[in-house]
């Protein structure tokens, strides 16, 4: 857990504090850009520790919980907010008001790279950047576009979720490592499915897995990374292509790591291409502008 900062103390004496406990923000680093670190579906903050102090030296790095994950403020959680990933984006919106954040380096996982997308159309002169980790616009196969998942299997995992919930992340753990080889980074991921609430969770699954932001790609101004897993199943190789062709000022980059959480099974090189793109995209200040 990366310990809080000093500017973060005194934020907590600012009557925005209320959003900073709510989401459980934690602040370090000693750069002054803002470097946002958002988590993926059923996980919490975490999930960077092997990333973020990587990033410490050269940016203010900022980590948090959505409401209902992690140690956020649980009885925060709203249903009819959280019933679609916008609620999602404006807690991220939210501590950026909180925190006085500009000129952001948005970085999220998987759902969180939609998320993220979601609050940059909203407010895209907040944002610098976004880099995107296994995104997807949707997960459910469509006339001429592969998602990866048929709805019955999204149904199925649903209906999983809802019977046995241990089993339901038993076995979807593994499915999202997919690094057999280290059986201890499933068993961490199952784990922190298991921390979560089932209803919060099973919510969050609705809303992750039946979401379409394939038109909203189109609307989205601020600069982006596209990392690309190998054996993604969760975000296969034909939506990282599709992301590239929609998604204007994208740049999408194939990665060695197996799965679907390489800050996890291969943190080195998920710094090093961020840290990349980021070295040579210096000079871009803000969303892109035609």
């Amino acid at each position: 857990m990366i310990a809080v900062g000093v500017g973060l103390s005194r934020i907590m004496a600012h009557p925005m504090a209320d959003i900073v406990r709510r989401n459980n923000v934690r602040v370090a680093g000693s750069g002054r850009q803002p470097l946002m670190l958002a988590h993926g579906f059923g996980c919490d903050q975490r999930m960077w520790r092997l990333l973020a102090p990587a990033f410490e030296s050269d940016y203010r790095v900022v980590l948090f919980d959505y409401v209902g994950l992690g140690r956020s403020d649980l009885a925060a959680y709203r249903p009819d907010r959280y019933a679609s990933l916008d609620g999602y984006a404006q807690d991220v919106l939210d501590i950026c008001d909180a925190l006085a954040l500009d000129d952001v380096i948005f970085v999220g996982h998987s759902v969180s790279s939609m998320i993220g997308m979601l609050a940059a159309i909203r407010q895209p002169d907040r944002f610098a950047h976004l880099v995107m980790i296994g995104p997807s616009p949707r997960y459910l196969n469509d006339d001429g576009y592969v998602g990866g998942f048929e709805r019955r299997d999204i149904d199925a995992l649903l209906q999983m979720m809802d019977a046995n919930y241990v089993a339901w992340a038993h076995f979807l753990a593994p499915i999202v490592m997919a690094n057999p080889e280290r059986p201890e980074l499933a068993d961490e991921l199952e784990q922190t499915f298991c921390s979560t609430d089932p209803g919060v969770a099973r919510r969050f699954a609705h809303a992750t897995f039946f979401a379409d932001n394939r038109s909203d790609l189109a609307r989205s101004s601020v600069p982006a990374l596209i990392l690309q897993c190998s054996d993604d199943a969760i975000a296969p190789d034909a939506v990282g292509e599709y992301m590239q062709r929609h998604l204007p000022h994208g740049t999408l980059r194939r990665m060695r790591a197996t799965g679907h959480c390489p800050q996890i099974s291969n943190p080195d090189e998920t710094i090093g291409l961020i840290k990349e793109y980021l070295a040579e995209h210096a000079s871009t200040n803000g969303h892109a502008r035609d």
